[in-house]
């Protein structure tokens, strides 16, 4: 028995040891993940332990202070719903009523598509998740198109379409040498892509070249659109945030609207609430009819279930709180505008600052351009420059986040910028 014991403890044993060789070699050939272009710029500021370093490469609102803000309109939200709500599951299609007052915030508050119960629409995870799903949508029912993508563009889009296995095109956007609009070359590509193509457009404050197409070039936009047949997907992140003016900022749907298109759009409200953590945010696409847009919702629902189930409530509750009662709106509208202001002020004595200690380029794109970004034109060269030198954070591109300058650092981001470009 004593025997059989110890062979039965050895072949246990063996069995053990194989299984845990096993085991370890389940993940061998798993390589570390490079690293995120923004979220690594803000683990590079985290470690330096300098105490003149600034950080322009996070895409989050801060105040004067460089302090992260929450708004007045949300704490009292908060203090609103307070206890008064049960913390059960949302439908897999999220918060009816948040999702009511954000259709009307993008397409009007006396829209006929809604009254028409045209629009079939969501509760997404955030702006991330509502391109997540209309790219897994546009697989699953359009499965022989691609997706047409700025150049350049907010660098998780790539990645949202490419996990959706959706193929990937380029068009013009950006004309380095003006750091403008490269509006011909883009009709170009609009007119040369196959009829019915999917394009990916950003409605307001476009990230991260804060260039954004003109009321008239919108216009001449959408017509092409129709001549050709083309799907405008718009990814409307910062409505309210970019110029002040919700209504404003949501110009360039309003005009594809008029002219007829079946659009779809992402919102969010992570920037024009502060509500990043939160995760809120909306996909919805625009239908022929009602009974269209009932189908097109169940299939968008049936996306989400396996992916999170259904959304998280409690920021849901927060935005139907703030744009459901009157006095929290025009709180809302009051900060939305005050955050846009010291932006755009930014911008302003950031372009004076390096004016007045002539350097020898032009740097009215500054002001030119509108949003949380500002695309320097500074190469990777001269950014590498500005951190190794001067402890001073962005994304290689030469991408500032105008949220991060402040009026005790914009003096000292000036000079440095003037430093590492004057030679150019």
């Amino acid at each position: 028995m004593a025997l059989r014991s110890a062979n039965s403890s050895g072949i246990i044993r063996r069995s053990y040891l194989y299984g845990a060789r096993s085991m370890s070699s389940w993940w061998r050939n798993v390589e570390p993940a490079p690293k995120d272009p923004i979220l690594g710029v803000t683990e590079a500021f985290l470690a330096d332990p300098s105490p003149h370093k600034v950080n322009v490469g996070v895409g989050a609102y801060r105040d004067d202070e460089g302090k992260p803000v929450v708004l007045e309109c949300v704490r009292e939200a908060e203090r609103r719903i307070a206890g008064n709500l049960n913390m059960e599951y949302l439908p897999m299609g999220g918060s009816v009523n948040m999702i009511d007052k954000t259709l009307k915030l993008a397409y009007g508050e006396n829209s006929d598509l809604i009254k028409d119960k045209r629009i079939a629409a969501v509760q997404a995870l955030s702006g991330t998740g509502a391109c997540r799903v209309f790219a897994e949508f546009q697989k699953r029912f359009s499965p022989d198109s691609q997706i047409y993508i700025p150049v350049p563009t907010w660098s998780n889009h790539h990645n949202i379409w490419r996990d959706a296995r959706v193929p990937q095109r380029t068009f013009h956007y950006y004309h380095p040498e003006t750091k403008g609009l490269d509006f011909a070359s883009l009709m170009d590509d609009v007119k040369n892509a196959p009829s019915g193509s999917f394009f990916l457009l950003h409605a307001c404050a476009h990230n991260p070249t804060g260039v954004d197409p003109t009321e008239e070039q919108w216009k001449e936009i959408s017509y092409q659109f129709k001549v050709k047949g083309h799907f405008a997907f718009f990814d409307m992140a910062y409505q309210g945030f970019a110029s002040g003016d919700p209504e404003k900022d949501a110009k360039s749907i309003r005009i594809f609207l008029e002219d007829g298109h079946l659009i779809g759009c992402s919102q969010s409200y992570a920037k024009n609430m502060g509500l990043y953590g939160q995760r809120v945010g909306c996909l919805s696409l625009v239908c022929e009819d009602e009974k269209q847009a009932v189908a097109v919702k169940s299939q968008l629902q049936q996306i989400g279930r396996p992916m999170y189930s259904n959304p998280p409530v409690h920021g849901a509750l927060l935005v139907s709180t703030i744009l459901g009662e009157p006095d929290l709106k025009k709180l809302w509208l009051k900060e939305v505008k005050g955050m846009a202001d010291r932006i755009i002020g930014m911008r302003t004595s950031l372009r004076e600052n390096l004016e007045n200690l002539g350097s020898p380029l032009s740097w009215e794109h500054i002001t030119n351009q509108i949003g949380m970004f500002c695309y320097s034109g500074m190469t990777p060269e001269q950014v590498d420059r500005l951190t190794n030198d001067f402890h001073i954070y962005m994304t290689r591109n030469g991408r500032i986040s105008m949220a991060g300058v402040t009026t005790g650092n914009v003096g000292y981001l000036a000079n440095a910028i003037n430093e590492v470009t004057k030679s150019a």
